[in-house]
């Protein structure tokens, strides 16, 4: 058995044992949202009661008679990132504003175990995956992503990446379920679905546009599921935060630790300003080597078409958020339809559609 083979073998173990140890962050960070639900839930049942006593003791205590003044109520609230409850009272109510409070402060400044032991994971993880793209790339004497299953999980590497390297400067751990569960996604996709051995490129792939066209195309991508992700946890506190406005019982406590629909949406749309930046670099990229491989910089070929498509999609997002005013929940049904384009164009388009473009490698 060649070096070369060995590695490959050495590659799909490692990219085996990645895949588990994002399933035990993953399980990491879906634990710390459950906690958080059923802890949340019973702060705010204490909060709750201690705003009930205090309405029952200042309805019981006379109007003062300096200065006119009466007992004032109270209007109590634990509150998390997403919950932003004023806090009226004097007296007795005060005393209870000073205990809820404290309470709000436990709440945001707790340890939360699980969540860090699932971001230490994920970077573990993430040490694992990294050497088995590294031993694919050494393996095949070239870079790792010439085929559906390497752009897979070299994509799957930079999301994972990116969310560890965005967490040193921001905290997003609750993003942690559902970027580490499309990780896993991805990497199931690209081992049960696009299971594909070490290889040599086909002759038009053999360029160094490939190293350039393709990497940027791998970080706008993993840029795109970051806000895909984002998006669909804007339309869920959307949702809580309209329902709370209608003075309904919201449900999903957990989502108090994710911040306001209206800041998921800001993060989203910067980190979409970046990921457009980059794919219209790719598109550009890839009329060059286009014309450098075939002679011509547009040919109408089917993954040529569709990554037009995400471009404009994407391009529609940002001029209707910035010109128009989509705000809110059309603004994220958008970006998430921009990222269903390039799922269809990456598992779709290079799977049943024949063309130039044909490398799945399947």
């Amino acid at each position: 058995m060649g070096v070369n083979e060995t590695l490959g073998e050495y590659s799909d173990l490692f990219m085996l044992l990645a895949a588990m140890t994002y399933l035990v962050a993953f399980l990491g960070f879906a634990w710390d949202m459950a906690s958080s639900s059923k802890t949340l839930k019973a702060v705010d049942q204490r909060a709750a009661a201690l705003a009930e006593d205090a309405r029952q003791t200042t309805s019981k205590v006379p109007s003062m008679a300096a200065g006119g003044q009466s007992a004032g109520t109270s209007h109590e609230g634990l509150t998390g990132p997403s919950d932003r409850v004023a806090r009226i009272g004097s007296g007795r109510s005060s005393n209870v504003s000073d205990s809820v409070a404290s309470q709000s402060m436990r709440y945001t400044g707790e340890r939360r175990i699980a969540a860090r032991v699932g971001v230490s994971i994920t970077a573990l993880a993430f040490v694992v995956h990294l050497a088995a793209v590294l031993a694919r790339g050494i393996a095949a004497d070239r870079v790792p992503w010439g085929n559906m299953y390497e752009f897979c999980t070299t994509g799957a590497l930079v999301v994972a990446g990116i969310f560890l390297g965005a967490l040193t400067r921001k905290d997003l751990r609750f993003l942690g379920t559902f970027v580490i569960g499309l990780v896993l996604i991805m990497l199931c996709a690209a081992t049960i679905g696009f299971p594909t051995p070490v290889g040599n490129l086909i002759p038009a792939l053999q360029s160094y546009w490939l190293v350039i066209h393709v990497s940027v195309a791998v970080i706008a991508s993993a840029l795109f599921t970051l806000t895909f992700a984002m998006s669909v946890l804007q339309l869920m506190q959307s949702r809580r935060e309209a329902a709370l406005a209608a003075g309904q019982a919201p449900g999903m406590t957990f989502m108090k630790r994710v911040p306001d629909a209206m800041s998921l949406e800001s993060l989203a749309y910067r980190i979409n300003a970046v990921g457009f930046v980059l794919w219209t670099f790719t598109l550009m990229a890839g009329a060059i080597w286009a014309e450098e491989a075939w002679g011509r910089y547009w040919g109408w070929d089917t993954k040529e078409v569709w990554t037009f498509v995400i471009w404009v999609v994407f391009a529609g997002y940002l001029h209707a958020r910035a010109t128009r005013g989509w705000t809110g929940t059309r603004a994220a049904w958008l970006c998430i339809v921009g990222y269903l384009c390039i799922i269809f164009n990456f598992a779709i388009v290079n799977v049943f559609f024949s063309g130039l473009h044909s490398y799945s490698g399947l």
